[in-house]
């Protein structure tokens, strides 16, 4: 990207590629800008980029006679190697090298000076790349590649551990209101090109980061909530959660509830499912109180899907040698096999998905439309904790067929409902049709 800007400014300008290396980091990549004032006045402007009128930089690196001395290190030693611009201040090869490097190491990529000093001649690539020593150049190489991306608005690096790709998205901050821009890099890493998280889809920035922020002001009221024990609401014995799905069975007196609210899981099937809905005490607690009810529902339910991904894909890893026994043992290819890794990359896309839907649903006005928005993520949640639940499937290689042929269409439901719940929540935030709780940023 950084080489077919430098060739389209040097082709239209007429100029060689270095200087119009040069002139764009003097610029800051800004194309349209550097070729307005060019036109206008291009010795002014080389000039102020630290390059002198028609002459280019030019690398001396030659035997000088015998009565040159350095004036850095006032070496006058026969034979000595140096390094020159057009400017005509020449130093010995060591120093220049010593003098690049420390700039290099300070930070400096872009319009790095003569060493002469009061001198405003620019370095060039050319005569970098033949003084620095190689580790020194590719150093130099990634700072230039750091400013390019940090003075090009529509470049981010990705937010991947080790990952050195940069992603490239056109979007204005004024829409990071109505549009979440999630964009892939090539790693496989998503992320919001607008805040740096990860996909938090269907929320939006301004959601995300006041979310945060209430996390870490309520994090101690409510960070009972993250264990993974509770009791059975029925004989009070205490159960640990060991897989992603909140379809508990309680092993001492069978009562079977849900992980997050306690109920019972007969009322957690269809249209009887009300889990995900936040309802009001009409009690009459204190104002105070009952924003702190409203605010743990919310975050039982968010942190319940960050957990519950991470047990999915901790069950898939334990649930894999028993695919690799039944590929041993029955007729089924290994790609055949692969039908659990796409269920659970679901599965936690999934999560990942409703997880955000209750911040967003935090952010919402009790409306009809909130009713609307409520249905498809109560469908979406449903399905997932049905496939969930497949998981804890017992995998025999003579049933093998059938739960292949379950969690497959399993799968390709979810996806559809999960699609269903960003599209409609992304068109309702482009129309303009949510009404949300208090603060015209959201």
């Amino acid at each position: 990207m950084q080489s077919n800007t430098i060739y389209q400014i040097s082709s239209l300008l007429a100029i060689t590629k270095q200087t119009s290396s040069v002139l764009l980091h003097f610029f800051g990549w800004n194309k349209e800008k550097l070729i307005e004032k060019y036109i206008e006045t291009p010795d002014k402007v080389l000039a102020e980029a630290g390059l002198l009128v028609s002459s280019a930089n030019v690398n001396q690196n030659k035997p000088q006679n015998d009565s040159f001395e350095c004036e850095i290190c006032y070496n006058d030693e026969p034979g000595l190697q140096t390094v020159g611009l057009s400017c005509d201040h020449i130093f010995c090869i060591d120093c220049y090298l010593h003098y690049l490097s420390e700039k290099i190491k300070q930070g400096d990529s872009i319009n790095i000076q003569c060493p002469q000093e009061g001198c405003k001649m620019t370095v060039g690539k050319a005569t970098l790349s033949t003084v620095l020593n190689q580790e020194m150049y590719n150093r130099y190489q990634d700072l230039l590649d750091e400013i390019y991306v940090q003075d090009n608005p529509n470049l981010k690096w990705c937010t991947a551990p080790d990952c050195k790709f940069a992603i490239e998205c056109d979007i204005l901050k004024t829409s990071l209101s109505i549009i979440v821009p999630t964009v892939t890099c090539k790693c496989g890493h998503t992320m919001c090109f607008g805040c740096d998280y990860d996909n938090h889809k269907p929320a939006n920035c301004a959601m995300v980061k006041d979310w945060w922020k209430k996390k870490e002001e309520d994090s101690a009221t409510a960070s009972w909530i993250s264990s993974h024990t509770k009791d059975c609401p029925k004989c009070q014995t205490s159960i640990e959660k060991n897989g992603g799905c909140n379809h508990m069975w309680c092993k001492q007196c069978k009562h079977e509830f849900c992980w997050v609210c306690l109920g019972s899981w007969k009322v957690h099937t269809g249209q009887a499912y009300n889990c995900n809905r936040y309802i009001e005490d009409a009690s009459g607690l204190s104002k105070k109180r009952a924003s702190l009810e409203r605010y743990l529902h919310y975050w039982t339910r968010y942190t319940n899907h960050q957990n519950s991904a991470k047990l999915d894909q901790e069950l898939y890893e334990k649930t894999e040698e028993s695919m690799l026994q039944v590929q041993s043992t029955s007729d089924l290819t290994w790609i055949e096999v692969q039908f659990l890794k796409r269920a659970v990359d679901m599965i936690v896309q999934s999560r990942n998905t409703l997880k955000w839907s209750y911040v967003f649903a935090y952010y919402m006005e009790k409306t009809n439309l909130k009713t609307i928005f409520e249905d498809n993520q109560r469908d979406l949640e449903l399905a997932t904790e049905q496939l969930s639940g497949m998981m804890k499937t017992p995998i025999y290689s003579e049933s093998i067929a059938d739960l292949r042929k379950l969690v497959l269409n399993k799968t390709v439901y979810v996806g559809r409902r999960r699609e269903t719940v960003i599209d409609d929540t992304a068109k309702g935030l482009q129309e303009g049709r949510w009404e949300f709780k208090g603060s015209d940023d959201l």
